[in-house]
């Protein structure tokens, strides 16, 4: 086979049956996107072709040998032409034999958005998802000219006193880092007022009961290349306890604020909604184009 003259690197894109991503998580040599989470891969040794040096790099670093390693896609990252293939691998992460980088870990797709991602990475899983006949957990699929997958968000609109609780995100965040948000979570296997439970629970020792959800405001929107996103915002006609930073990895702060007088930096979309919910709308949409 004939070596591609722009091929700088490789990646391997490893799912196992239940849908999760095998994630290699980088140490502190001098190498692009230290201590982030990336897909295992390398650079060309000898004029390899790069079905030729995925495998020797899989081998080299893991021991694995995935026979159905079959070509993806190319992506830009660094300057350099990535060539990503993707295989299927139900193994134990914790008993692979890592030689080099600090773990290898299963993650749910869910889970993505609260790591330290290599530039990219969430690019490329996004795009293997839009491909899946069956949509995940969290995820909605919709019909169309071209069927794409939708993730679907759950945030809480809890007002004390005609102001709303927002939470001043960690800066070591993966999305919006030192910005204010709405208390919010991906819907997994479950319905979006279970997941807005959970997720209040976990995050702020907040106590929900699903019959007092009611649906506020969606937000239906689309950032560049990524999967489109179905914002929901349930607004609480009750609840118990006080916020408390149960996950300060995540939230530094919880503040209620009156909505005249909001925080910046704000989540864009978050303010979308508030405006919508204290006209009396249900639903906006943002970064769409017209056909």
């Amino acid at each position: 086979m004939t070596t591609p003259s722009d091929f700088t690197g490789t990646a391997a894109l490893l799912v196992n049956s239940a849908g999760q991503y095998l994630l290699h998580l980088r140490d502190n040599r001098p190498i692009n996107d230290p201590f982030t989470f990336c897909l295992l891969g390398g650079g060309p040794k000898n004029g390899e072709s790069p079905q030729e040096t995925i495998a020797r790099e899989l081998k080299e670093e893991t021991g694995l040998v995935i026979p159905d390693l079959a070509p993806f896609q190319i992506e830009d990252s660094h300057g350099r032409r990535i060539h990503v293939f993707v295989g299927h691998f139900d193994g134990d992460a914790a008993s692979i034999p890592l030689t080099e980088g600090i773990l290898v870990h299963w993650f749910d797709y869910d889970k993505l958005p609260d790591l330290r991602l290599a530039r990219g990475t969430q690019n490329v899983i996004d795009k293997h998802r839009a491909t899946l006949t069956s949509p995940p957990s969290g995820v909605l699929a919709l019909s169309g000219n071209q069927a794409m997958l939708n993730v679907v968000g759950a945030h809480l609109y809890l007002e004390r006193d005609g102001n709303v609780l927002l939470g001043k995100r960690s800066p070591t965040a993966a999305y919006a880092p030192d910005t204010w948000h709405t208390l919010a979570g991906h819907v997994e296997a479950e319905a979006a007022r279970a997941c807005m439970v959970r997720e209040a629970k976990e995050e702020a020792r907040i106590i929900l009961n699903p019959a007092d959800l009611e649906l506020a405001h969606v937000v239906h929107m689309r950032e560049g290349s990524s999967l489109p996103r179905l914002q929901l915002f349930f607004r609480a006609r009750r609840w118990s306890g006080e916020p408390y930073l149960n996950e300060p990895d995540r939230c530094t702060q919880w503040r209620f604020w009156d909505p005249d007088a909001l925080p910046s930096p704000l989540v864009d979309y978050t303010r979308v909604a508030i405006d919508g919910i204290r006209a009396g709308r249900l639903y906006s949409e943002m970064g769409w184009t017209s056909s």
